[in-house]
């Protein structure tokens, strides 16, 4: 069973979203555990202060290091303890698949003008989700419970759903259809309906390729390809020049 300890100041953010579809119902079979901790709880003072305003000045509040630090430390033993910030390592698929290997994940979530750097040094790692900012880490702590609790044993209905997804092979997945076979003068490619299946796998393959080369092309860079794969991209190549 993985565990999730997300560390809030606001718990009611976190608790709806893992009480609905398939995070849900992992939850409820017991294949993933999630507990949410309020960090106004590891104050010490009687208005439960979590923030003091920034040496050096400036606009908003910081969050206090003495609260934080009190706050993961309640949860040890842990394998990897989160901190969500933006200058944190960027969420991939070869992260969230070795995240996914631990036993007990603590996730901790900022919030105004942020944490206090000294909280660093008792965080095993610093993880962001994208080149933005958002009101706090709340989301982000969330896209790591989705993305690494799919990939635990039982959560999804098919058990090869994952493998088949975008990034898990390196690439983007390909167009996924389903009825009506024609909608709006849109139809489905025909060799999806034709019962073929090595035709199938090979449409899929080489429209995954096309996708990754139009949409991200980066991605191509780092993948590892076959030398089929190299023909069809050049094929590729020649029909959008």
């Amino acid at each position: 069973m993985l565990r999730y300890t997300v560390l809030t100041l606001f718990p009611r953010l976190i608790q709806p979203w893992t009480e609905e579809a398939l995070l849900g119902k992992a939850v409820q079979r017991g294949l993933i555990r999630l507990d949410v901790r309020d960090i106004r709880d590891y104050t010490r003072d009687r208005h439960r202060q979590v923030d003091d305003y920034p040496y050096g000045g400036g606009a908003g509040m910081v969050m206090r290091p003495d609260v934080v630090v009190e706050a993961i430390e309640d949860q040890l033993p842990a394998d990897e303890i989160i901190l969500l910030t933006p200058a944190g390592e960027p969420l991939k698929q070869p992260l969230v698949e070795e995240l996914a290997t631990r036993e007990h994940l603590v996730l901790v979530s900022g919030r105004y003008e942020g944490i206090d750097a000294r909280v660093e040094r008792f965080v095993t790692r610093e993880v962001s989700i994208g080149d933005f900012v958002l009101m706090g880490g709340e989301l982000a702590a969330l896209a790591i419970v989705e993305a690494t609790a799919r990939l635990v044993p039982g959560v999804l209905g098919d058990p090869e759903s994952h493998q088949l997804d975008s990034f898990s092979w390196g690439l983007l997945d390909y167009p996924q259809y389903t009825r009506p076979p024609e909608f709006r003068g849109l139809k489905v490619p025909e060799v999806l309906t034709s019962g073929h299946h090595g035709k199938v796998a090979e449409w899929r393959r080489r429209e995954a390729l096309r996708r990754t080369l139009e949409r991200r092309p980066e991605l191509l860079e780092v993948v590892s390809l076959t030398e089929k794969d190299l023909r069809l991209l050049a094929e590729l190549d020649e029909e959008g020049e």
